[in-house]
């Protein structure tokens, strides 16, 4: 393929974002023989976790889902990544001196180590609603996360054998009322996708089991270090990057995409995958914005220390985590927010919920030194240096800087859009604002699945071979 002539090479692909959805598609088409390009409008690949300091990631600072990692790795001819489990997986402080610090189930063997931070009714609410998200994640896995984009016949299956354990007439906050402290606790998890947990169906409560079941895995060198290695690995293969190049439209012809236009000049292909926003993919195809509500976007900051903090997670409630949501809700940046805190030896990343609207951080420094400042009064930390991510940086990479695209409300709004786009044959839609989902293990399947769709090959659920 070629820049500004038009000229297309015999068995060309090129991909539109260099997030890892995009790295896994580029590398999938690769492998298959064909020449690939990648294009991305940032200036190395990583996507969301490329803003900011080159040496921080400003995206996902712990993983889920290990296995898939591990076949990433099989599949690339990669040493085996470097995992070690998050023990606890995360330590919860709330207002009042309250602290929990689970452990998952899958790694402590046991939920003693976890029942014993709570009072008896506490305790049996816990067992209840980890039950529950375990039944409601294995009962979805395979048609949702394990397997293609359900077609109707697929959906009908699972509603008429599984889908009443999903509690399908009821909302997220209605299924985990546990009192004042593992009701938030249990509602935070719908974040992963991107919902205002008190408008998220029961069935995001699906959610927990991934982190509460199979535990939370710190990926030596970080998510940071990650995307080099996959890019590092595509250019040995001889996969092409073109950074710093931003697509403009997609030209279309007899039903297939024929040319990128973008700010760097023309590029054609034969095959084309598209791991931006579905929702700017679907502008660039002249088809207008999507008119869905947008899910929730962030403001992080990203923080140096001047020692050694260790690996850490921490998530420090708010004095009332509705009033964040009515907030958000409203456009408008929450006032006591829900603080995301990450330790990384001597580096940090804070990230709090966002709406969706770049132009509601109106002075993204006063913010920062506002959200510094609730830092220090519930945990005190030296902080050295530190750089903020607004939802305008992060619309950098997504429709209105929203991190996992539309929001996943009301009964079927869990269910993502799939692979395709309809009428354009040489086209696959992938990452994590598509099938199955968001977070990078997600947008990895999206990603080597969805590009495999456009080689005919089978679906691979990325899980590691014997």
């Amino acid at each position: 393929m070629k820049r500004g002539a038009g000229v297309k090479s015999p068995g060309s692909a090129i991909v539109i974002g260099a997030g890892f959805a995009g790295l896994l598609a580029a590398l999938r088409l690769r492998q298959s023989g064909l020449a690939v390009t990648v294009l991305d409008a940032l200036e190395r690949p990583g996507g969301k976790a490329a803003l900011g300091w080159p040496d921080f990631s400003s995206g996902p600072t712990v993983v889920t889902m290990p296995d898939v990692f591990r076949g990433v790795h099989q599949r690339l001819d990669l040493p085996a990544p470097a995992l070690s489990s998050a023990r606890p997986t995360t330590r919860y402080s709330y207002p009042d001196g309250f602290t929990f610090a689970p452990e998952a189930l899958d790694v402590a063997g046991s939920l003693e180590p976890t029942l014993s931070q709570l009072s008896l009714q506490e305790g049996r609410d816990y067992v209840r609603l980890l039950q529950a998200s375990r039944r409601m994640y294995e009962d979805a896995a395979p048609t949702f996360i394990f397997s293609p984009p359900p077609d109707r016949l697929a959906l009908a299956r699972y509603a008429l054998t599984r889908g009443r354990h999903a509690a399908p007439h009821l909302r997220l906050s209605q299924l985990v009322q546990s009192g004042p402290h593992l009701t938030p606790f249990w509602l935070r998890f719908a974040t992963y996708l991107g919902a205002d947990p008190y408008q998220a169906p029961a069935v995001l409560h699906n959610i927990a089991w991934v982190e509460l079941g199979q535990g939370v895995w710190h990926l030596q060198g970080g998510l940071g270090a990650f995307a080099p290695r996959l890019a590092g690995r595509a250019r040995e293969l001889g996969v092409a990057f073109e950074f710093g190049t931003r697509v403009e439209h997609l030209i279309q012809a007899g039903g297939r995409v024929v040319a990128a236009h973008t700010s760097r000049g023309v590029f054609t292909a034969d095959l084309w995958a598209s791991a931006a926003d579905r929702s700017l993919t679907s502008q660039w195809l002249g088809r207008g914005a999507e008119p869905q509500a947008r899910g929730v976007s962030g403001f992080a900051l990203q923080l140096r220390f001047s020692e050694n903090l260790g690996h850490a997670h921490h998530l420090l409630f708010p004095a009332e985590y509705a009033r964040e949501w009515r907030e958000i809700g409203a456009g408008r940046l929450p006032g006591d927010p829900t603080l995301y805190l990450h330790l990384d030896g001597e580096r940090g990343f804070l990230l709090v919920n966002a709406p969706p609207v770049p132009e509601a951080v109106s002075d993204a420094p006063s913010y920062a030194r506002f959200l510094l400042r609730r830092l220090a009064d519930r945990m005190p930390l030296p902080v050295q240096d530190w750089r903020a991510l607004s939802p305008a940086d992060y619309a950098r990479t997504a429709q209105g800087g929203a991190l996992y695209g539309r929001a996943p409300h009301g009964l079927t709004g869990s269910l993502r859009p799939g692979w395709r786009f309809a009428g354009l044959g040489n086209l696959v839609q992938v990452g994590g604002t598509v099938h199955p989902g968001g977070g990078v293990p997600l947008s990895m399947l999206s990603g080597w699945n969805g590009a495999g769709t456009l080689i005919g090959a089978e679906y691979d659920p990325l899980t590691p071979l014997p």
